[in-house]
């Protein structure tokens, strides 16, 4: 026969109180359950283990030799209950989260710290994830959050996956603060992506989705761009503007305000990114996620907010990127006919 544990700490618990009474109390059994499964466990063993009477109930040799394998049983399971107590309070304040460079430097911090001030004994981490390894990073169970990019289609993760909307990215231009169509019309004017056909670019490297989208859009806008630098880095790409060796897309969320660069919105259709983070479907074993998720849709509303009435830059001089008393004179790449 297979030995049911059941059974075993059954007997340990009848020896232990002396009735069947108490053993049903212990287990949260009825007395008439309890004796049910005495009559089965002695049928299962083929000896008698229980004698009752009317002061209780004893168990006999057979009964206290099992008895005694019981407690061992009831021992680990007390053992086990208490371990998992224990670790269910560990993962509640355990968050680890993966996370790219913007979100990580612009979403995640303010995030982070009103969670701090909520729960100050949590135990979270953040490790950097590129958007495309996001998924699975949480698949097999390596981190409990991540954020992740999607470049202009939605993330459709699988079936035990669940991506939670943050924020849509618009990309933004940014060009050579000395630019014509930056110091020929007002900061607030909505560039086509056709009037940059001309231009150098820097780029994300070949190969990802931002520099697809890139290609898809230029394609859309009738040109194919001529790509001088490539990069896997929006702050890079940003540097090398400033350089006024180039221009370059760059989502709204990772605008550093290089120096010797200003930025122009496109105008609609604008490439966006859309960001998101991601957890497993069943995520009761840390709950600071959902908090913390809805701590990022705060800040991320914040953000935007600034981004729907962005404040009219003022005119700089064509030569700020070595300040007004420069002694080397800017060369001025898109010199007025």
């Amino acid at each position: 026969m297979v030995t049911d544990p059941g059974q075993l700490r059954l007997l340990a618990l009848i020896e232990r109180h002396g009735s069947l009474t108490a053993a049903a109390r212990a287990l949260q059994l009825t007395p008439a359950a309890v004796t049910q499964q005495v009559v089965k466990a002695e049928r299962d063993w083929q000896v008698p283990l229980v004698v009752r009477g009317p002061r209780g109930a004893t168990l006999t040799a057979a009964g206290a030799l099992l008895a005694a394998h019981g407690r061992t049983v009831e021992e680990a399971s007390d053992k086990a209950e208490a371990e998992l107590a224990a670790l269910l309070g560990h993962l509640s304040l355990r968050l680890r989260i993966g996370t790219f460079q913007a979100a990580a430097l612009h979403l995640l911090p303010p995030a982070l710290t009103a969670l701090r001030h909520r729960h100050p004994d949590a135990d979270v981490s953040v490790v950097d994830v590129v958007s495309g390894r996001g998924v699975e990073e949480i698949g097999a169970g390596r981190l409990d959050m991540v954020i992740v990019a999607s470049w202009g289609t939605p993330l459709v993760p699988p079936p035990h996956i669940r991506a939670h909307s943050l924020l849509l990215d618009p990309m933004v231009v940014v060009l050579p603060d000395d630019h014509p169509l930056a110091t020929g019309q007002p900061a607030d004017t909505e560039l086509h992506l056709e009037q940059l056909r001309d231009e150098s670019w820097v780029s994300i490297l070949a190969g990802h989705a931002a520099r697809e989208q890139f290609h898809d859009a230029a394609r859309e806008a009738g040109f194919t761009p001529t790509v001088r630098f490539e990069t896997e880095s929006y702050d890079v790409a940003q540097a090398l503007v400033g350089t006024g060796s180039a221009v370059a897309l760059v989502s709204r969320l990772a605008l550093a305000r290089a120096p010797g660069t200003t930025h122009r919105e496109l105008a609609h259709p604008r490439p966006y990114r859309h960001l998101y983070a991601v957890t497993r479907t069943d995520a009761s074993l840390t709950p600071l996620a959902d908090m913390l998720i809805d701590l990022l849709r705060d800040v991320a509303r914040d953000i935007t907010a600034t981004w729907e009435a962005p404040p009219r830059e003022r005119r700089r001089p064509s030569n700020s990127r070595h300040g007004a008393g420069s002694r080397i004179a800017a060369p001025k790449r898109w010199a007025k006919p």
